[in-house]
């Protein structure tokens, strides 16, 4: 929490304060008087019983005030807002390389779950939409808000196998991103381009649109997998997609299990699809103030200690 007017806030902090001990020199003197007409043990017998509710009586007086002076010092919260506008394409690595493994039960379930996660995560109204690529670059799902048919279109992602083009994903994916509100492609895959487009070189071109490229690497390098039926080793080009985010003005992450590969798409999913915005807490407080004032003021009547 920040405050637009810091000073206010001293200034808050002070008066509450000055109010803590006024209120409380009012209730001393009370009882001085209380005791200065009274029988002196009856006095004290009288007044001990009474000291509960006088003491939260006290407590919500001052809290109220505090309350009140808060609001006037602007408290700021930050909240996540959904990003208006926002579309996002998956593209999702589905060459030979990803029956690998090293990530359990193999990277390309482990991808599929991880899509899912970050649809889970993604505000209602934000556009999603499924690219997946091997030997070539194919749209499972256009970019739709029924986030429900974007899940389903997971189940339609084609097994492993192929070769891996990258760029072509890239190019592919750029294409269905449209629109004035946040475009963001998130690529999945363990890195290693063998066909089509250069990838850097296409990263470059849909950076160069004002397109977030997201890239995400799944599987270890040095794992020793051998990629099923071929005799290369399924490794992880971590390089490569490091150079294709910065190209996009986005971020690299890697992931050498499920569990991070999953938790690595909820935290894009709230960086890119969700905003960080500024609220005004200057109500809440006014009004939580003002409620406690008035309780506090309604129950002094029904016992009497109204300062």
């Amino acid at each position: 929490m920040t405050f637009a007017r810091p000073l206010a806030l001293i200034a808050a902090l002070a008066g509450a304060c000055v109010l803590a001990w006024a209120y409380r020199r009012f209730e001393r003197r009370r009882e001085a008087q209380a005791l200065a007409y009274s029988n002196v043990a009856f006095a004290l017998a009288a007044l001990r019983p009474a000291r509960w509710p006088a003491a939260a009586l006290f407590a919500t007086y001052v809290a109220g005030c505090a309350a009140l002076l808060v609001a006037l010092a602007g408290p700021r919260f930050t909240a996540r807002v959904p990003a208006k506008d926002g579309t996002v394409v998956i593209c999702i690595d589905t060459s030979g390389s990803m029956r690998a493994r090293d990530v359990k039960p193999t990277r390309s379930e482990a991808a599929r779950e991880a899509a899912r996660a970050f649809i889970d995560t993604v505000p209602p109204g934000t556009r999603v939409g499924i690219v997946s690529f091997a030997s070539s670059a194919n749209v499972i799902e256009p970019p739709s808000d029924d986030l429900d048919a974007v899940r389903a279109a997971l189940d339609r992602i084609p097994p492993p196998d192929g070769a891996t083009a990258i760029g072509d994903a890239l190019q592919l994916a750029a294409s269905q991103l449209n629109g004035a509100g946040p475009r963001i492609v998130v690529l999945l895959t363990d890195g290693v381009n063998n066909r089509g487009v250069d990838p850097i070189e296409a990263s470059q071109e849909v950076g160069a649109r004002g397109i977030t490229i997201e890239t995400v690497g799944v599987g270890s390098n040095g794992s020793g997998e051998i990629i099923p039926g071929t005799n290369e080793l399924a490794d992880l080009d971590g390089e490569a997609l490091r150079t294709i985010a910065e190209n996009g003005r986005g971020r690299y992450v890697e992931a050498t299990d499920a569990g991070e590969l999953r938790a690595a798409f909820r935290a894009l999913a709230l960086a890119t699809v969700w905003q960080k915005k500024p609220i005004d807490g200057s109500f809440p407080f006014a009004f939580g103030g003002g409620l406690l004032l008035l309780g506090a003021f309604v129950a002094g009547v029904a016992t009497g200690r109204i300062p």
